[in-house]
């Protein structure tokens, strides 16, 4: 074996030594994945009044929609997926797909490919909600990413300000980009990271068409995808080399398939979110906000969500926990790193479930 083959199967032997049971908890899940492989159907929504209502007023097109999936499952926490710019959210929770299933139906939140609309993504929102929790009987619990989890905090904002807030079980905030501000730090001459090089452009632009910034944005955020997938001796651990050239190939379709309006149209919504305007608290839910150890890539230093979640949290959130998600056996934690850490975040989540499941207990 060559000096560059013996270092990679050293860290891999090291990390099964730290994890005996790591190889088992492979085989049961590539065999309950053989056994019971996913199965993602297309939801139609029981309730749509408020998306209807918004597209026959001419407010927002079909083109807009977001596409509704889920996976069901019996349990008493059904939980809505809200993904990041990408990769979309049926990849992002896949290797933690399996332990929230066990809590109730996964439903996922795609979005649209050839555009976007924030209004119509709340109506839509707003209606699986109401579904689950009036409907069904199931207040939901919602997870949002990335920019997903800024997009679940604006909807928050805004229909807290009615008349009825939404009923919901719980809320997981993983990463959160909530302002425009997280990414790009106005008070520096040039972005300092890595995303806010990317989103710059696009802000610069104004609505303008230029295809040249929207191919860079691509890249960028294909070569973040495969610095995460280069944790291979970890990956070897939870993944076959078939799921994750499966897990590959989805997420660079969701990369290369997304139109120049529609990334526009995203930028667009992260810099009309005002998040922290007011002092009203936005979710009196049990609330589990979850950021990396590594934040750096994609969040500035004075991120405004970093600041006031980790040292505010009950303000916002008043039945709210913070934790920061690491890493001590290699790769630190990167921003929202489902996929490449779920083992990392998975005994947070596991925990969190268990507190909701055991309030419904005491309420019963």
């Amino acid at each position: 074996m060559s000096a560059l083959g013996f270092f990679p199967m050293f860290s891999l032997i090291a990390q099964i030594s730290r994890q005996p049971s790591a190889p088992l908890k492979l085989w049961l899940r590539t065999t309950s994945h053989k056994l019971r492989p996913p199965c993602q159907v297309a939801h139609t929504p029981v309730i749509r009044h408020r998306q209807e209502a918004l597209l026959a007023a001419g407010l927002a097109g079909p083109h807009q929609c977001a596409t509704l999936r889920v996976e069901r499952k019996p349990g008493p926490l059904p939980t809505i997926v809200v993904g990041g710019f990408v990769p979309d959210a049926t990849e992002a929770l896949y290797l933690v797909r399996g332990s929230l299933l066990h809590q109730g139906s996964l439903y996922y939140f795609n979005y649209p490919r050839r555009g976007f609309s924030t209004e119509l993504f709340f109506a839509q929102l707003g209606d699986l909600v109401e579904e689950l929790a009036v409907h069904s009987g199931r207040p939901p619990v919602i997870l949002g990413i990335s920019f997903g989890a800024g997009l679940v905090m604006e909807w928050l904002r805004r229909t807290g300000h009615a008349a009825a807030m939404p009923t919901l079980s719980g809320l997981v905030l993983v990463s959160p980009v909530a302002c425009v501000e997280d990414l790009v730090d106005s008070s520096k001459p040039k972005p300092t990271t890595l995303l806010g090089r990317v989103i710059k452009p696009i802000i610069d632009a104004d609505g303008r068409d230029d295809a040249a910034v929207i191919e860079r944005s691509r890249s960028v955020f294909l070569k973040m995808f495969e610095s995460g997938a280069q944790n291979r001796e970890a990956l070897r651990l939870l993944l076959s080399a078939g799921e994750l050239r499966r897990l590959r190939d989805a997420v660079l379709d969701t990369i290369n398939s997304i139109e120049p309006a529609a990334a526009r149209a995203r930028v667009q919504a992260l810099c009309n979110f005002a998040p922290f305007s007011s002092a009203r608290p936005l979710c009196h839910a049990p609330t589990l906000v979850l950021f990396s150890e590594k934040e750096s890539s994609v969040l500035c230093a004075n991120a405004p969500t970093v600041r006031e979640l980790s040292t505010r949290t009950s303000a916002w959130f008043p039945h709210g926990r913070c934790h920061t998600v690491t890493n001590q056996l290699d790769n630190p934690v990167q921003h929202a790193s489902l996929i490449f850490h779920a083992r990392n975040f998975q005994p947070l989540l596991t925990g969190f479930y268990r507190s909701l499941r055991q309030k419904q207990h005491q309420a019963a």
